[in-house]
């Protein structure tokens, strides 16, 4: 895609040490916004934040945090989006999401893609989001 098209940003904020069926929050919400086949997601970090209960979480030199925040970014069509939040109701027990509209200036898959199967095991392995 070389021309701008409307689309939607979803930002989930939530907690490092959240958790869904086991396994961290922040890792469901990703692997089933793939499973959903949404166009991208991104879970960044924070190295400082407070939410609702005003307590501050921070990682320093020698003391890191439990419960750094952790924001994980879902783009793709309004419609699509739209199709993945009752799962985000769900899942998210304690934490913010907002949606914005976005302009989507470049969306560009790699021509290299490895196959589904390929990447599942890849996934499986522990590598998710790593080339």
């Amino acid at each position: 895609m070389d021309e701008a098209v409307q689309g939607a940003l979803l930002r989930i904020y939530v907690g490092d040490s959240d958790r869904w069926e086991g396994e961290p929050l922040y890792h469901a919400l990703m692997m089933r916004a793939r499973q959903m086949g949404l166009a991208g997601a991104t879970v960044i970090r924070g190295v400082a934040g407070f939410g609702a209960h005003s307590r501050i979480h921070s990682a320093r030199l020698l003391r890191l945090s439990e419960d750094l925040p952790v924001i994980v970014e879902v783009a793709d069509t309004e419609e699509r989006i739209g199709a993945f939040l009752p799962h985000v109701r769900q899942m998210v027990r304690e934490g913010l999401v907002t949606l914005e509209r976005v302009q989507v200036l470049l969306y560009r898959p790699s021509s290299g893609r490895a196959s589904s199967e390929q990447a599942a095991e890849h996934d499986a392995q522990g590598h998710a989001g790593k080339p």
